[in-house]
């Protein structure tokens, strides 16, 4: 992604629009923004060309999918060098329920949102893949009981 990309105003009521529905149809899009469809459509291809729109996504309803427990786990490794990093990660990027990984500073050396079926799953996951990592030191396990805020759409820089 190009870091000194400029977006105007124009750019700008795109982003907002597609962060809120990704299927828009590019006509609807152009109606909205004000411009007719074919800038509309080089606009949109600038951004994804750019790397501003990495990719577009169907938002799914975990629990209805019987995924009822959602937790965020704080991971300290034994060592925080390079190679106990990547035998790390290379271990988790194969977990599945493991939605997300980031890097930390702090306490831990990792935070994980993991997302399961139940109690006894999430539980079985933990003994049986994330504690059984050999470079893990310490896991501390945070339930997550109700979500009051979940956006997915980031904030946009005010155009001059």
């Amino acid at each position: 992604m190009k870091a000194n990309f400029k977006i105007d105003k124009t750019d700008r009521k795109i982003l907002k629009i597609l962060q809120t529905n990704g299927k828009i149809t590019n006509a609807k899009l152009s109606e909205e923004v004000g411009l007719s469809p074919a800038p509309t459509l080089e606009r949109v291809k600038k951004l994804e060309q750019a790397g501003i729109i990495k990719s577009y996504h169907a938002e799914l309803n975990a629990e209805m999918l019987g995924l009822g427990v959602n937790t965020f786990v704080q991971v300290s490794l034994k060592g925080h060098n390079k190679q106990n990093i990547d035998s790390f990660l290379s271990r988790i990027e194969k977990i599945d329920e493991v939605v997300e990984c980031h890097h930390i500073t702090g306490s831990g050396d990792f935070i994980l949102k993991v997302m399961a079926r139940d109690i006894a799953s999430y539980q079985l996951l933990m003994l049986e893949q994330v504690s059984d990592i050999d470079v893990v030191d310490s896991l501390q396990s945070m339930v997550i009981l109700s979500t009051f805020k979940n956006n997915k759409e980031i904030p946009l820089p005010q155009v001059n």
